[in-house]
């Protein structure tokens, strides 16, 4: 066991874990943040995408030790009260269905917006690829990230 100390959504946090433990599971158990989920385990879903210094990553690979002294950025730490464009543009086009995989998806998409905030379809599929959703919203997830992207670039970020 080791200290680590984590700077999440703006916060610090110093936990105790194995350096392998990956970065998912303290996110969830140590620090208490449940919005990022559990999908394989495996990297492959992205139920589980957090930002890692603004880069997308599958928090289920990531060992805790890595993320020592980086700045993580949860989905609660998008906004408090789901303002983010990102969000804002998922309950306007009605995105979800089930709902599990949006925190991950979201987290792509904020991504995607915040390198690229006028992607084509094929910037979208290829940011957002990985990104499982059981349900198949992909086209609405698709016109939800444009949506978000009219808003930021009308000036609503």
């Amino acid at each position: 066991m080791a200290n680590y100390k984590l700077n999440i959504n703006n916060e610090p946090y110093e936990v105790e874990a194995e350096p392998q433990t990956p970065l998912l599971w303290v996110i969830r158990d140590e620090v208490g943040l449940t919005g990022t989920k559990f999908g394989c385990g495996i990297a492959q879903c992205g139920a589980c995408t957090v930002h890692l210094n603004g880069t997308a990553v599958r928090s289920c690979s990531i060992p805790v030790s890595a993320a020592s002294g980086q700045q993580l950025t949860t989905i609660e730490g998008l906004s408090d009260d789901n303002s983010h464009p990102v969000q804002q543009a998922w309950l306007d086009v009605q995105a979800p269905q089930c709902g599990y995989c949006q925190s991950g998806q979201i987290m792509s998409a904020a991504a995607l917006l915040e390198k690229n905030p006028k992607p084509t379809d094929a910037d979208i599929d290829q940011a957002m690829a990985g990104n499982i959703c059981r349900c198949g919203t992909y086209h609405r997830i698709r016109k939800a990230i444009h949506t978000a992207s009219n808003n930021i670039s009308n000036g609503s970020k």
